[in-house]
């Protein structure tokens, strides 16, 4: 059963370890994995912004580069979100286009939803060569929560791993404040909620805060860092799973 990787623009750019991460995860768990490589944006700073046109060009080009494989496997709430509840609309005027978008749209999965719910958490439980060990709380990004329910599949992974301690933060499902366009565009708001955030998180107790969304922790991350935070640790769930945290 083959997999297409949807890396996403902000992994494949800023992080690409975390893209080998789940890679290695995804092979662990018995399948082949194919990265196209000419993927790049799944078209959401445009779409946001009101760019139908280029947010469409985008959706096509995920399309023809995707239809393929049995599943699309996607590290990130948000690029899976848009792929999945967004497209639709921007390829609702062509039939054809449209046609082949709801069929691919079934198998497009987040990475921990594949995991669980696909691959079978018993299956995924016992590749998993972690390592890491320490007390963790977990990040709930927006649009993984919202867009595609995921919430207890990344807990029932972590759950899995020997040596790893979960404690809930305050507030674990409130908004790190990134949301794409919008920390630019509002950076005193972004800030003030990133602070909140920031302060759950230390507050927790824990060595690292872990999620599954890389523009949430880049947004976390550089505020602890800003804030002399050096020690918590922000890590990538794939990152944990497969032992590169």
């Amino acid at each position: 059963m083959r997999i297409g990787l949807f890396v996403t623009c902000l992994v494949d750019l800023m992080r690409p370890e975390i893209g080998f991460s789940v890679l290695k995860v995804l092979e662990r768990a018995g399948y082949e994995v194919m990265v196209p490589e000419a993927q790049t944006c799944c078209g959401q700073p445009a779409y946001n912004s009101g760019e139908r046109t280029a947010a469409r060009d985008l959706a096509e080009k995920f399309l023809r580069e995707f239809e393929m494989f049995d599943y699309v496997v996607v590290p990130s709430g948000s690029c899976g979100g848009m792929i999945v509840h967004h497209y639709g609309d921007l390829l609702r005027d062509d039939p054809e286009l449209g046609g082949r978008y709801q069929k691919l749209r079934e198998r497009v999965y987040e990475l921990t939803d594949f995991l669980v719910n696909v691959a079978g958490i018993d299956n995924v439980a016992a590749t998993l060569q972690s390592g890491f060990t320490g007390n963790v709380t977990y990040h709930d990004a927006c649009s993984g929560l919202r867009e595609l329910g995921v919430k207890q599949q990344p807990r029932a992974l972590l759950s899995r791993l020997p040596g790893v301690t979960l404690t809930e933060m305050k507030d674990c499902e409130a908004c790190c404040g990134f949301g794409g366009t919008f920390s630019v565009k509002y950076g005193d708001i972004s800030t003030a909620i990133v602070d909140e955030k920031c302060a759950n998180i230390q507050a927790s107790g824990a060595d690292a805060v872990v999620l599954g969304d890389l523009g949430c922790m880049l947004n976390i991350e550089g505020r602890l860092r800003r804030t002399g935070d050096d020690g918590t640790r922000v890590l990538h769930i794939a990152q944990v799973l497969a032992g590169d945290a």
